[in-house]
C-alpha cells in the first residue's frame, strides 16, 4: 500500500476547520449578525447548513458572500443592502479573527516537521483575503506558533479562483503555478465540498475531522483517501513515513 507522503512534494491545506477551529466562530459570528438584521436563530446546525447551502448555490458567482449576505437580509426582514450587510458581518468578526481563531491541536507541530522535512506547504481557501491578512499579521495565537508568512510557500484565497470549492480551479492554479502534478500532491480538508474538489482535481485528500461536519461524515468518509480525528493522529503516521 502506498504511504500517504510518498512522492509527494506539496501539501495543501484548506484553512477554515482544516488548520484553525474557525466554523464554530464563523457560527457565532452570523448568530450575533442575524440578530443585528431583526432575526433570530439559536440553532448552530440551521446556522451552519442555511451558509453552506447558499454558498454552494452561489459558488460560480464573484462573490457568493454577497449572495449569502443578501440571502439572510431577505429571511431576516432587514432592510440593509446585501454589501453593507457584508460589512457588518466582518464588523463583527475582527474581535475573533484576531483574539479567538487558533489552530488546532498539534498543528504547528505537523507544520514544523513539514517544513523540516522539504515539502512545500500551500494555503487554499475560501477565506477572503481580508481575513487572511488579519491571521497573517494580527491574529496572535497563529503569529505565536506558526507564522502563516513562515511556513506557506503561496496562500491562495477567495479573491485567487472565479468559482470556489467545489470546483477544483483552485487546485488547479497551484500546481500550475508550482510546477506539479496532482500525484505530487496531498490536500487536507474539513469539509464534503474541500473534499469533493480534491477528488475531482485528481488529488489525495486526507480528511481532518471537524464536528461542524458531522453531518457529512458518512459521505466524506468515503470519498477521502485518508481520515485522522486530529493532527496527533496524522504526526503518528507522519513519523512512520519521515
Amino acid at each position: 500500500m502506498q504511504k500517504m507522503l510518498e512522492g509527494k512534494k506539496v501539501i495543501l491545506f484548506d484553512f477554515d476547520g482544516t488548520l484553525v477551529d474557525s466554523v464554530g466562530v464563523w457560527n457565532e459570528v452570523d448568530r450575533k449578525l442575524i440578530e443585528e438584521l431583526g432575526g433570530k436563530e439559536d440553532q448552530e446546525a440551521v446556522i451552519q447548513e442555511q451558509r453552506d447551502s447558499v454558498l454552494r448555490k452561489f459558488s460560480t458567482v464573484k462573490n457568493p458572500y454577497e449572495e449569502y449576505c443578501g440571502y439572510l437580509g431577505k429571511k431576516y426582514g432587514s432592510s440593509m443592502r446585501p454589501e453593507e450587510i457584508v460589512k457588518l458581518r466582518y464588523q463583527i468578526a475582527n474581535e475573533y479573527l484576531t483574539n479567538v481563531i487558533d489552530y488546532k491541536p498539534d498543528t504547528e507541530t505537523f507544520l514544523k516537521k513539514l517544513k523540516n522535512a522539504g515539502f512545500t506547504l500551500v494555503i487554499a481557501t475560501t477565506t477572503k483575503k481580508t481575513n487572511m491578512d488579519i491571521y497573517r499579521s494580527a491574529n496572535k495565537n497563529i503569529m505565536a506558533k506558526a507564522p502563516l508568512e513562515e511556513y506557506f510557500t503561496k496562500i491562495y484565497t477567495r479573491e485567487d479562483a472565479k468559482e470556489i470549492k467545489p470546483n477544483p480551479e483552485i487546485y488547479y492554479r497551484v500546481m500550475d503555478e508550482l510546477q506539479v502534478t496532482a500525484g505530487e500532491c496531498l490536500i487536507f480538508e474539513d469539509s464534503l465540498i474541500g473534499i469533493e474538489a480534491a477528488n475531482r482535481a485528481g488529488i489525495q485528500v486526507a480528511a481532518m475531522y471537524d464536528k461542524y461536519s458531522d453531518h457529512e461524515r458518512d459521505e466524506i468518509n468515503a470519498r477521502a483517501d485518508y481520515h485522522f480525528d486530529s493532527y496527533g493522529d496524522v504526526l503518528k503516521e507522519v513519523e512512520k513515513e519521515i
